[in-house]
């Protein structure tokens, strides 16, 4: 008869930590959880908690003196040398349970926090979206690696915004990706990090995934006026916006319009000024439409490649759902109950043939 025997992690899960550079066994010893979030449309951030309580060197409260914990100091996380989290603490609380002993635990973000903090109005003109992230870079003292090759835009403007709202809704239009690391601003077409592989029931403890035509379109279109040549300028963007991710995968656009027929769509904000600004508007939107088709939320071992915007391959799900992904976004968590784990959420553009 078969029997349901735990399975225990196969990679070793707890994490080093290091504050401004430097490793501290002490911090580690008394880590009791975290929780270590990357989102691929917003700054990665942290919370870690600690025990705060010892008896022998140095009795009573252990990280109330603000030496090791404090505002501002750079805080990094490790698993077998690969980063899980770097950055900078912006919040400290302390717990005190009832029956137990008090606890500290810290909250942390990136260094686009940077960009988060500053509010303005301005106006960019004929610059691209890699030219317009080297100035806001510049602003705040950082390094940026770009490969984004989107159009030159005539006019842009940053309105009431952050940098960093402003900076993640330009590259959405682009479909361009941005994140912090290395200690430079990223802003690519494509994510570069090693694809992931997963496997259920294996290092993919649980997985659960929908294919949904409710948001698909079979054709999208983005109009809007050339100033220069006093004409209107329109673009449509269809299946092959998406065809280098598609691979042998069925599209949404073909089911969608085999089972209900034809079902088109229209930007309706943003406004190009060109027809090349419309094109990148229009297959930019597509894209985006169309990795929605199919959205899963699953739990695996940590793995530092599991982050967003990196490649995901998942097996064992049969012919439906096996396959690449996309990462969406990632929370790697680690508590003396369950242990070390990631949740995220991935997506796809196409469905596994029957």
């Amino acid at each position: 008869m078969a029997t349901n025997i735990a399975r225990l992690p196969s990679k070793p899960a707890r994490p080093s930590i290091e504050i401004d550079g430097k490793q501290d066994t002490v911090l580690e010893a008394a880590l009791l959880s975290y929780a270590l979030s990357d989102p691929i449309d917003g700054m990665a951030n942290a919370e870690l908690r600690f025990g705060n309580w010892g008896g022998k060197d140095k009795p009573g409260f252990q990280y109330f003196d603000r030496k090791t914990l404090e505002f501002g100091k750079e805080i990094a996380v490790k698993l077998r040398d690969s980063v899980l989290f770097q950055g900078r603490i912006t919040a400290i609380s302390g717990h005190f349970p009832e029956g137990g002993s008090p606890e500290i635990s810290i909250l942390a973000e990136d260094r686009l926090q940077d960009l988060r903090m500053v509010r303005r109005t301005r106006t960019f003109t004929q610059s691209s979206l890699a030219e317009i992230a080297q100035k806001i870079a510049r602003d705040h003292g950082l390094q940026v690696e770009a490969t984004s090759n989107g159009p030159t835009y005539a006019v842009i403007a940053q309105v009431n915004q952050s940098d960093l709202a402003f900076l993640y809704d330009f590259a959405r239009r682009d479909d361009a990706q941005m994140w912090f690391e290395g200690g430079k601003l990223q802003l690519k077409t494509k994510h570069e990090h090693k694809q992931a592989e997963l496997a259920w029931a294996g290092t993919l403890r649980a997985f659960d995934v929908t294919a949904d035509l409710a948001g698909q379109r079979t054709k999208i279109a983005a109009s809007g006026w050339d100033v220069d040549k006093k004409e209107a300028v329109k673009s449509e963007a269809e299946k092959a916006a998406i065809g280098s991710e598609l691979g042998n995968d069925q599209a949404a656009a073909d089911i969608l319009s085999e089972r209900f027929g034809d079902r088109a769509d229209q930007v309706a904000h943003g406004i190009p000024a060109n027809e090349r600004e419309a094109r990148s508007l229009a297959e930019a939107s597509y894209r985006n439409m169309a990795r929605n088709f199919i959205t899963g939320h699953g739990v695996c071992e940590t793995d530092p490649l599991i982050r967003s915007g990196a490649k995901l391959k998942l097996s064992g799900l049969g012919p439906l759902f096996d396959g690449q992904y996309r990462i969406r976004s990632v929370t790697h968590l680690f508590d003396a109950a369950a242990g070390s784990r990631s949740e995220f959420a991935c997506d796809r553009p196409g469905l596994g043939r029957a």
